[in-house]
């Protein structure tokens, strides 16, 4: 191996956080490496938000539009980190070799700070035959250049109901595959059958409470057998994706001789300023576990760029949980949900409004989903909400500084919105609230 450089800081993976921490870093005076070990900008713009929501946008020439957006989007990203002064880019896959030095490929590297963004992959599940069938991630869902004859999709949650929803309007016929007893089970129940309403009404099959799942090669495809209380023991496909969760990509990094710890699922483990087991390394991104989201990747790199350059005292439990899902209509959630509101003890209020009641849907023509908001009875402060139609990705947003303000709901409705949005019904959904 060759001596190895010394630098002030060595970003590993150019996910969300990553770019932006080292542009900061450099932009501060520091000597920054980067390490990136496939294309830059990680999940989200390589097949995860940037690729899956051009298709979910446009079924015509969707692999197409797919592809192009994806390779400027990783293209520009290198290029970025390439041409920043007093960055120096490198290509391979890092292991930690010390405390404070990594190898990539015969390059050894040192800094005093390392920060690991190295985000996650999909899960690999212990389905008895899995081993045995070929099958579809969403990262290889990518690669098809087919619409899929019936696509069986083993998981019922958020990005196995945008794959099945995406393809059904495609024109493949979709079953949906779920051990749980209900869609997108985190969701509050009423969320969950409003989605599984429209999903049935646009042809897509579920199959919940399929406790027990196998998988077999079949002459034309794949099928997919289920202990579901009603309907055929066995799924017959053509195609198999597999959408049951990620895992973290950090089971190659030898954490172990940099004294960095991680959880029973494989997650870095963080401090509130996400700093892991080794002060001189922090986590960002999915592979710290506290927030599988672009977004919250991207306040990662905030929390750590504001602390280490301008003391702020920044933590990462200070933020709200906000997220969508990309269905049709979608779905805006932000705050407590209605079973964490049960579990804290806290008395609560609901207001909720059908989509079918609000202008601007209506003019649409999409009035699937409702507004539903959570008050405290007796502070009047906003909790939370969850929106689930037409426009509710944006209009969540509305929400959004009222829950991080613990804003008392009269004051809400006082300020004047634009007319016809679906952010200007918010106010008048908190003009019928009952007892949670």
């Amino acid at each position: 191996m060759s001596s190895a450089p010394v630098f002030d800081a060595i970003v590993v993976g150019t996910g969300q956080a990553g770019p932006s921490l080292a542009a900061r870093l450099s932009a501060a005076g520091w000597r920054v490496a980067v390490v990136e070990e496939n294309r830059f900008g990680g999940t989200c713009v390589n097949n995860g938000c940037t690729p899956t929501k051009a298709m979910i946008a446009s079924a015509y020439a969707a692999r197409t539009a797919a592809r192009a957006v994806v390779g400027n989007s990783s293209r520009s990203i290198e290029q970025w980190m390439a041409g920043l002064k007093g960055v120096t880019v490198y290509p391979g896959h890092a292991r930690f070799v010390g405390r404070t030095e990594l190898a990539v490929g015969l390059q050894r590297l040192q800094a005093d700070s390392i920060f690991l963004n190295v985000g996650g992959r999909p899960s690999e599940p212990a389905i008895p035959g899995v081993d045995e069938v070929s099958y579809l991630t969403n990262v290889t869902m990518m690669d098809l250049d087919i619409v899929p004859p019936h696509l069986v999709v083993v998981g019922g949650s958020y990005v196995g109901l945008e794959f099945a929803q995406m393809f059904r309007r495609f024109g493949s016929r979709v079953t949906v595959v779920e051990t749980g007893p209900r869609v997108v089970a985190r969701e509050d129940e009423d969320v969950s059958l409003e989605i599984q309403k429209f999903l049935g009404e646009e042809g897509i099959a579920l199959r919940l409470g399929a406790e027990c799942i196998s998988v077999r090669k079949e002459a034309d495809g794949v099928s997919v057998g289920v202990s579901c209380k009603a309907g055929s023991p066995r799924e017959r496909g053509t195609h198999l994706l597999l959408a049951v969760g990620r895992v973290p990509n950090t089971d190659d990094l030898a954490l172990d001789a940099a004294g960095v710890a991680v959880d029973k699922r494989g997650y870095i483990e963080v401090d509130e300023g996400l700093r892991t087991t080794n002060p001189r390394v922090w986590a960002l991104g999915d592979c710290n576990g506290k927030g599988a989201f672009t977004h919250t990747a991207y306040n990662d790199y905030e929390i750590v760029a504001d602390n280490l350059l301008a003391n702020a005292g920044r933590k990462y439990t200070d933020r709200v949980p906000v997220y969508a899902l990309y269905t049709d209509p979608p779905l805006g959630r932000v705050g407590m949900s209605e079973a964490e509101i049960r579990k804290s003890g806290l008395k609560a209020l609901v207001g909720k409004r059908p989509m079918s009641r609000v202008a601007r849907a209506i003019e649409k023509g999409e009035t699937n989903g409702f507004l539903k908001i959570h008050v405290e009875q007796g502070s009047k402060r906003i909790l939370g909400a969850a929106l689930l139609g037409s426009g509710a990705d944006e209009s969540v947003h509305s929400m959004l500084d009222a829950v991080y303000s613990k804003l008392p709901y009269p004051e809400f409705q006082r300020r004047v919105r634009i007319h016809p949005t679906v952010s200007e019904l918010l106010p008048t959904v908190l003009e019928s609230l009952s007892p949670l």
